[in-house]
């Protein structure tokens, strides 16, 4: 049943039509190599163990992005721990070509971190810092740290700071479902329940705020969209229309929202100024539109239409109406979301002759396609605000998992979350 009302939402699954349509490029793995990083174990000057390993979840961190390989730990047994003791003729010796090192010290009750990062190549000191929080704030202050070396090293903002939102579906008889909205780390870590239904949940989003999120739920037999606000818990019914409500998305300001309503016969996008209430319509073809998400100009929306036959992406200017076709590639393409730079759409992609539905990147100034994921029937793909990693829903041992993948293609892993079936990732914007 939950599949039969997650292929009504959509509208798209079985459509049928014909595009021509070239090879991709496949991306198994990346170019180059990730460069090499010694992340050392942290000292740590107090009595009991602490409940986590910062120096772990920043190499995590780092090796996530693609951008870095961390060095196994074992090989960093005997080599120098503390800054003021870096040997860069050891750690040449290991092929690591940065070192991060750092030292916690217990502070009335608090704790203090002070850490450095070392170019082995130049033997130069190239970052210095210190963060401060409790015990129970050992990942924010390790995911701040790895922000930190991410930025200085590559000059892009880190998203190791970021939220999560997901939502998994457990089976607790025969025909009771529990569903849950949760929000994370962005690695999936530190799940709290954001909301529990007995009907479905889908297509959670953040606000740019970082403080709301809009969703789609059944709790009343059929969709309506609902804002929630993460602080307070304090909910709003957004739409209440007869047939399909879904796929609500943010504008870039937080002050509209794009939705898909099909109150006119078919599905159609439909924008809501927050403030006022005012909605107005956006597309108007006798094809469905669905899925739309917001261009950084905020006058820009991508969505998913079957205009052309089968479902591919299109974007239109939400003031003058112009409306223009974006993939070409494959005879199924749904679901888009944009890179933090706008130069590669990413999508679910299915390719002419095949059966299975992939996570791929179209640049859009060349429109060559690569394959990001190597699994299937993949969906929901969910884009780091800094472009540098990707989200998505698959099944994996015949479940449904949320898998990580650099958009380089060097890292792909699953995300540790909670039983049942996970599916929805959205990722938050940057959060102060």
């Amino acid at each position: 049943m939950n599949n039969l009302i997650r292929i009504a939402l959509l509208g798209l699954v079985m459509l049928v039509g014909s595009v021509q349509a070239a090879d991709p490029l496949v991306i198994s793995q990346g170019a180059d190599r990730a460069t090499p990083i010694a992340v050392v174990p942290f000292g740590w000057q107090g009595g009991s163990v602490l409940p986590e390993d910062m120096s772990q979840i920043i190499g995590n961190d780092l090796r996530n992005s693609g951008y870095f390989e961390p060095i196994p730990r074992q090989n960093m047994i005997s080599l120098p721990t503390q800054a003021s003791e870096v040997i860069y003729r050891d750690w040449k010796a290991l092929g690591a070509q940065y070192v991060l090192v750092g030292n916690i010290v217990p502070n009335g009750g608090r704790l203090q971190v002070q850490y450095a990062l070392f170019n082995v190549s130049t033997e130069q000191q190239v970052m210095t810092g210190n963060v401060g929080g409790g015990t129970d704030q050992l990942r924010d202050m390790a995911h701040h740290i790895a922000d930190q070396s991410f930025e200085k090293l590559t000059g892009v903002k880190g998203a190791f700071s970021t939220r999560l939102l997901y939502v998994t579906a457990e089976r607790m008889g025969a025909n009771n479902t529990r569903y849950t909205l949760q929000r994370s780390d962005y690695d999936g870590a530190r799940a709290v329940t954001l909301l529990q239904s007995r009907e479905p949940i889908l297509s959670p989003s953040f606000a740019p705020d970082g403080r709301r999120i809009a969703y789609v739920s059944f709790e009343q037999r059929r969709p309506r969209i609902f804002v929630q606000h993460i602080d307070t818990g304090r909910r709003e019914q957004i739409t209440n229309f007869e047939g399909l409500n879904g796929a609500p998305a943010w504008s870039p300001d937080g002050n509209r929202l794009a939705f898909v309503l099909s109150r006119d016969g078919n599905p159609e996008i439909y924008v809501m100024d927050m403030g006022s209430r005012q909605m107005r319509r956006i597309t108007n073809h006798y094809a469905i539109d669905t899925e739309p998400f917001w261009g950084k100009d905020g006058q820009t929306l991508y969505f998913t239409s079957d205009r052309a036959g089968r479902p591919q992406i299109y974007k239109t200017n939400i003031n003058s109406g112009a409306v223009e076709r974006v993939t070409f590639v494959g005879n199924y393409n749904a679901n888009p979301k944009l890179s933090a730079d706008e130069k590669t759409l990413v999508m679910i992609h299915r390719q002419d002759g095949f059966t299975v539905f992939k996570v791929a990147a179209q640049d859009l100034e060349t429109n060559r396609l690569r394959i990001l994921s190597d699994t299937s029937l993949d969906e929901s793909p969910t884009v780091a605000p800094n472009g540098t990693m990707l989200i998505y829903a698959t099944r994996q041992q015949g479940r449904g998992v949320l898998m990580l993948a650099s958009t380089n293609g060097r890292v792909r892993l699953p995300l540790p979350t909670a039983q049942g079936e996970v599916r929805e990732p959205s990722w938050s914007p940057y959060l102060n």
